[in-house]
């Protein structure tokens, strides 16, 4: 039933362009350490190539999938079909964060935007493809953007968005370190 692909071909990024919401997963690898998953906008999902993917990571309460990535890279993207044919689509890889100091963070900034709140970009290159059924995915209706982020991160503006990364998003629940470096 399922399929595994060697890159995400054409249909696959028209699929992908019309989700709007994907999941993204990652665990530490400390056994006892918490796993985690947060549903993210697909408005923030960007195709660079065939096996190379990237969002635009927003400022959040905790900072769990950046910290569990740079412990280890592991990662897996999610998306579901809440409308239309059922479906659920798999990008397995391995995930790099970059943070406003990395080399990479204004380019990426330049070709994909900088949505208020943005603290880093979350890059992964995929190592598996797959799509499953998902005939257990209800159907949805969706209504709209929730605004509040955006109006929260504006009303902070930059140095206090600076300052809630630092005292907010230094460290996982794990205690794995987070936002590093300086954040714009």
């Amino acid at each position: 039933m399922g399929k595994v692909y060697e890159a995400i071909d054409d249909k696959l990024i028209a699929w992908i362009s019309a989700q709007k919401i994907f999941f993204v997963a990652t665990a530490p690898l400390n056994r006892q350490g918490h796993i985690n998953c947060s549903p993210k906008d697909g408005r923030s999902f960007h195709i660079i190539d065939g096996r190379t993917v990237v969002y635009q990571d927003l400022t959040g309460s905790g900072v769990e999938t950046l910290a569990h990535l740079k412990e280890n890279g592991r990662i897996v993207l999610m998306f579901c079909a809440f409308d239309g044919a059922p479906n659920i689509l798999r990008l397995h890889g391995r995930g790099e964060v970059i943070e406003p100091h990395h080399p990479e963070f204004a380019v990426l900034r330049s070709q994909l935007g900088a949505p208020p709140g943005l603290r880093s970009f979350v890059r992964t290159r995929l190592t598996r493809i797959s799509d499953s059924c998902g005939f257990g995915v209800p159907l949805y209706e969706f209504r709209a953007e929730r605004p509040q982020l955006t109006t929260w991160a504006e009303h902070k503006g930059s140095e206090k968005l600076r300052q809630y990364h630092y005292e907010r998003n230094a460290a996982s629940i794990d205690g794995l370190t987070g936002v590093t470096g300086s954040t714009e």
